[in-house]
């Protein structure tokens, strides 16, 4: 996003030129046998599944940040394609440890580029799937460049309600647990919201993974 006016485009999202891609992206037709697993025992693995209420756990993820757990279910029914690749890239590990590179208060916290500054991507595009899901608290949605189907990896989730970016980007699901962790995201001071030293996701994985 970037900024188009001084009020909205500061809380447009990413409009950089096109994503550069990390080599060897290593994520396409990984076996269940070779995701990465968070180190926990058994016994405590299956209290930590069964402690949390979701509708389908193979379409709900455990975002852990560091002051707490987040609990986001995924709509496949409105962005299959989407959900597919964000589980794909979750169950690679390309997410654990990847800052919050851009948070605007009041707006949105945006990761997953492997560079840390927005320019980056795992290398594969997403065509849009928008959808009639709103931009509101707890929506977690697909940033993007100026082009509609140029969303790669990275995504943010919204503090607030942000109805000028519905139907503009593809929401592909929303926290319903922990909400409470993610306003405690570090904010950015930069002109756009960029963050020094920021905060990290430091796992996410596929509940039904755990």
């Amino acid at each position: 996003m970037s900024k188009a006016s001084e009020t909205k485009q500061e809380t447009k999202l990413l409009k950089n030129s096109e994503a550069k891609k990390i080599s060897k992206p290593a994520t396409k037709g990984l076996k269940k046998a070779e995701t990465p697993k968070l180190g926990l025992s058994k016994t405590r693995a299956k209290k930590i599944k069964h402690s949390y209420t979701v509708k389908d756990a193979e379409n709900a993820i455990l975002l852990k940040l560091k002051d707490g757990d987040v609990v986001i279910e995924m709509f496949p029914e409105d962005a299959p394609n989407h959900v597919a690749r964000i589980k794909e890239l979750v169950r690679a590990g390309f997410y654990n440890g990847l800052k919050f590179h851009r948070v605007i208060d009041g707006f949105m916290a945006q990761t997953g580029c492997p560079y840390g500054n927005g320019t980056g991507g795992s290398g594969k595009k997403l065509k849009a799937e928008f959808n009639r899901r709103p931009h509101k608290r707890g929506t977690v949605s697909m940033a993007r460049s100026m082009f509609p189907d140029s969303a790669d990896s990275q995504f943010f989730i919204c503090f607030g309600d942000c109805n000028w970016l519905d139907g503009q980007y593809t929401v592909w699901g929303e926290v319903t647990s922990g909400m409470e962790h993610v306003d405690a995201i570090k904010r950015g001071t930069g002109s756009n919201g960029e963050v020094k030293e920021p905060d990290e996701i430091i796992s996410m994985i596929v509940i039904a993974d755990i």
